[in-house]
């Protein structure tokens, strides 16, 4: 959806499943230097204008972000395994 730096910026995945959006991933460092998944900005079933809107407003922040959108079967499995921290 939106591409970034290839060497910064910070790293977007929007899940949905069928075309419905289920929800907004970014990859956060955390304080040790090591890097997980956390769910951030707009909830499930948002409008395609509230991602947009969301998209514009990280932009302004980071123009160096990337965006990328999956289509996925089973998003809250995924978003689950994605996130565990383990």
């Amino acid at each position: 959806m939106k591409r970034g730096d290839p060497e910064s910026g910070s790293l977007l995945l929007l899940v949905s499943s069928r075309g419905v959006h289920v929800a907004c991933l970014e990859r956060i460092l955390n304080l040790d230097g090591s890097y997980c998944w956390q769910r951030v900005g707009p909830g499930e079933s948002a409008s395609s204008a509230e991602i947009a809107d969301f998209l514009a407003r990280r932009a302004r922040f980071d123009e160096d972000s990337w965006a990328i959108e999956l289509d996925i079967a089973e998003p809250e499995r995924f978003i689950a395994e994605t996130t565990s921290a383990g």
